[in-house]
């Protein structure tokens, strides 16, 4: 299956490059965060009738795993060109890569971003979780990787700096804290897409009251209301239990980049309310 899928996946990057003058580039990405609902608002955007999504999968990952792959490649990935549409992709490891915003920013010099947050805790055991279900996880215990995190990220920013075409794994996968300051992750992306591009969404709000949000959304893209979107819940994980104190501990931790977080929600974090 896998290599039918990687067959057609070539064959379907092919066609499109043939065609690449034809085809659209995105108007908006959504960059982020992981594990913080990034896959439902895809869904429910792609349901609008002016979006064109990806051709095969939801996230291309050319600005953080893909560059040096050029433009025509990544412009293969979407569909042709049609009057009104907008072409958007969904790869949350752009918010956090060092070198996806300003690749952005040069790529695609008039593009909006959505980030969406969730409390940086349960994001980092969602994390942990899903990490270790996809076997790119080696530590089973969530205290210990988070104790392992420092060590493990050493120098990894520095080196993908450096080296701009290479990746690295514990960066991508083992980044439970540092994938949760996210105030820290915007301030990188103000220099160099404006602030009035990005719009940073609490997903916490957006499950719990979902249709206000995605209106303010699509008024942000500019796309009209639409009538009865399907809201779901995607790749949800289960974890074992966390101890309160190691809760408290990182609830501390994060405490003063949420609060860095108010001037882009225009409001305090639901989980700190």
């Amino acid at each position: 299956m896998k290599a039918l899928k990687t067959t057609a996946h070539a064959v379907s990057i092919t066609a499109g490059r043939l065609t690449g003058g034809a085809r659209m580039l995105p108007s908006f990405l959504i960059v982020g965060a992981q594990r913080c609902g990034t896959t439902s608002l895809y869904r429910a955007l792609s349901q609008h009738p002016m979006v064109a999504k990806p051709v095969l999968r939801k996230g291309v990952h050319y600005f953080d795993m893909a560059y040096g792959r050029g433009l025509a490649w990544y412009r293969a990935h979407f569909p042709l060109r049609r009057p009104g549409m907008l072409a958007f992709e969904s790869s949350p490891y752009y918010l956090f890569h060092p070198l996806a915003g300003p690749r952005i920013a040069w790529d695609l010099p008039d593009v909006k971003l959505i980030v969406l947050v969730r409390d940086p805790v349960e994001r980092a055991i969602s994390a942990h979780a899903h990490e270790l279900a996809r076997g790119f996880e080696s530590e089973p215990s969530f205290a210990r990787a988070v104790d392992l995190e420092p060590e493990r990220l050493a120098g990894e920013s520095a080196r993908l700096c450096a080296a701009p075409l290479s990746s690295s794994h514990a960066h991508r996968h083992h980044a439970y804290l540092a994938r949760g300051r996210y105030a820290e992750q915007l301030a990188r992306l103000e220099p160099v897409i404006a602030r009035d591009r990005v719009k940073v969404i609490d997903s916490g709000r957006f499950f719990a009251d979902p249709m206000p949000v995605y209106d303010d959304l699509l008024s942000f893209l500019g796309l009209p209301p639409m009538a009865d979107p399907v809201f779901d819940r995607h790749n949800s994980r289960t974890h074992a239990p966390i101890p309160r104190a190691l809760r408290t501990r990182l609830s501390e931790h994060f405490l003063p980049w949420d609060a860095l977080l108010l001037s882009w929600l225009d409001a305090t974090p639901s989980w700190r309310v």
